[in-house]
């Protein structure tokens, strides 16, 4: 097989195909589509992220549809809203020249009344999360009497985040003549006793990732203790000026805490998770799709069903408990014949675990060592140095200020110019870095754990700016975070450059730093506007609070001290969230600002 026109689709779906640039299928394609055309035998199929799954059991679910029956006919359960959404929307793509096919997708943290009404309309194909089928067929809102397909995708995780029994009751209600396809990762002792009691004389197909190969993803790991993990994934980020990828953690819990701990220092980062709510969620992602976000924090679960393309890095903050997953999550860069980097990040007793890994997946894994300060200092420097001689300059616009640029510069040579503006940039990285330890654990010849010597520390405090804390009227009951705060100070000063210090979000208000000769410029820019449907109010912290604080003491005890325990040198960070935030570090960066140094 060659092209989809080999395959028999009809011509609306090859039309569609053709527009998306879709040519030849991909192994799991050639191999499912086929067969689910000319039988309706159930299928086992073992696909990892990346192969092409979605198109292969949606393009002849698609094909298969009898358009003029306004029932539906294929459901597709799926374990995340986010799968859920991209599931139904490249059907939908597929179909673009079926105007009489119509597709829901069924899942919670949406307004059920809309759905409900969608499926009135008449829908031949059901995307949904298991929660949520099960209760519009408890409404008798969705009926599956006239079901002839049924798609498990990701059944492994469905299994995993506790829907067996969901699944069940749905499939109670589907008729006993009906195919069934069950897509998944792994192949578990859970995934076998489904396919025994669910489906009828099945065959097995398989297909490698599209994007498994020495060519395209590098695997590499760096060998730490436990507590230095963090540390290793600010130098990590600090050392690669255009990182672009997903941090991957092993719970809700620790997602939260390492993307918290990201934005408190600066980085353009943020979590995704189950405490989200689903506009939460989409925000997210479209400032992630964007590029705003530079990292993404991640559990497993969280992160299913995100298509995301041009990942240059991929985490592992944990090491999954399941050796199949890195895999599974490794295969989220290196796409589209690009190069993509997959690193672990391993305390002393996970290097068991990662051989595990190479004997299961026909990888080879290299160990690295973590950047040095001095290595990230190189690398940032001759980023800027790249990115200055790309800049394009307007004569026109700067023209008049050049006379005065010129005589203020004029005692200065070129040499000593250079070392000026290099220092005014970089002086933060050299500071921080200058004092920086060694955290490299290796293997001795006789099999133990050494570490190297640690280089010394200086205990010379590190210069403050002064800073201003200001209140905000909008908190957590707003949706506000504090990376979405940045944002609304970044667009109220129509910059990033301003430094941030501590921010604490609260349910109604909010308390953040800024420093102190950016004050008056954001509470006049801010003080009005509406975000949210919310009339915004800035003012001085201590000045409200003066206000507020009653006659007789004790009834309200003053707020803590919101002293930055990251950022910059100047006990801030940098805002950087918006359009013009530019890389993860640069010139919005803070690294070393303020910092607490290591010990």
């Amino acid at each position: 097989m060659k092209t989809f026109n080999d395959i028999g689709l009809n011509k609306e779906i090859l039309k569609a195909l053709g527009e998306m640039g879709f040519e030849k299928p991909t192994p799991i394609q050639a191999k499912a589509i086929p067969h689910l055309m000319s039988s309706n035998q159930d299928i086992i199929a073992s696909a990892q992220t990346g192969t092409g799954k979605t198109a292969a059991f949606g393009l002849p679910s698609i094909h298969m549809t009898k358009i003029n029956e306004k029932v539906p006919q294929t459901l597709v359960m799926c374990p995340t809203r986010e799968l859920c959404i991209q599931i139904a929307r490249d059907l939908t793509n597929f179909s673009t020249y079926l105007p009489g096919l119509k597709i829901v997708a069924v899942y919670g943290g949406a307004s059920v009344d809309t759905q409900v009404r969608a499926l009135r309309q008449g829908a031949q194909i059901i995307i949904g999360t298991p929660g949520r089928t099960k209760d519009l067929i408890k409404r008798k809102k969705l009926i599956l009497s006239d079901i002839k397909r049924v798609i498990l995708d990701e059944a492994d995780e469905m299994l995993t985040m506790g829907f067996k029994e969901d699944l069940e009751a749905i499939l109670a209600e589907t008729p006993y003549e009906k195919q069934t396809l069950l897509f998944s990762a792994t192949m578990s002792k859970r995934i076998i006793s489904i396919t025994k009691k669910y489906m009828n004389d099945p065959i097995e197909i398989s297909a490698a990732r599209v994007n498994l190969g020495a060519e395209n993803v590098q695997h590499l790991y760096y060998m730490v203790h436990a507590k230095d993990r963090y540390e290793v994934l600010k130098r990590i980020a600090d050392s690669t000026p255009n990182i672009y990828g997903i941090t991957f953690c092993r719970t809700r819990k620790e997602t939260k805490e390492i993307a918290n701990k990201l934005m408190q220092d600066g980085y353009n980062a943020d979590a995704i998770h189950g405490d989200l709510s689903q506009a939460q969620r989409d925000e997210v992602m479209e400032r992630f799709r964007k590029r705003k976000l530079h990292m993404l924090v991640a559990t497993d679960v969280a992160a299913r069903g995100l298509d995301v393309n041009d990942l240059t890095h991929v985490i592992n903050y944990n090491l999954p408990d399941d050796e199949e997953v890195y895999v599974h999550r490794s295969g989220r860069t290196g796409r589209a014949g690009k190069s993509g980097i997959s690193m672990a990040i391993i305390h002393t007793r996970e290097i068991g675990r990662i051989r595990a890994i190479e004997r299961i997946s026909k990888i080879k894994f290299s160990c690295e060592l973590v950047p040095t300060g001095k290595d990230i200092c190189q690398k940032q420097l001759y980023s800027l140095m790249d990115k200055i001689k790309k800049v394009e300059v307007d004569e026109y616009q700067i023209e008049p200020f050049l006379p005065t640029i010129y005589e203020k510069l004029e005692s200065l040579d070129r040499e000593e110019l250079i070392k000026h503006f290099v220092s005014a940039e970089f002086n933060r990285f050299l500071d921080y870095y200058k004092n920086s330890r060694n955290i490299n654990v290796s293997e001795s010849p006789r099999g133990k754990n050494s570490k190297p010597p640690r280089e010394r520390v200086s205990q010379k405090e590190r210069r403050k700016s002064t800073f201003a804390s200001l209140f905000i009227n909008v908190g957590k009951n707003n949706n506000v975070s504090p990376s979405r705060l940045i944002g609304i100070i970044n667009e109220g000063l129509n910059s990033s450059d301003a430094v941030i210090g501590k921010i604490e979000v609260m349910k109604k208000a909010s308390f953040f730093e800024i420093e102190e000769k950016k004050k008056a410029q954001l509470i006049k820019a801010l003080n009005g506007t509406v975000v949210g449907g919310m009339k915004l109010s800035v003012e001085v912290a201590n000045e409200k609070q003066a206000r507020d604080e009653p006659t007789k003491s004790g009834s309200h005890s003053k707020p803590k001290s919101r002293g930055s325990r990251g950022g910059n040198r100047d006990g801030g960070q940098r805002g950087g969230n918006n359009k013009n935030s530019g890389k993860w570090r640069g010139k919005n960066s803070s690294a070393g600002k303020g910092r607490k140094k290591s010990q």
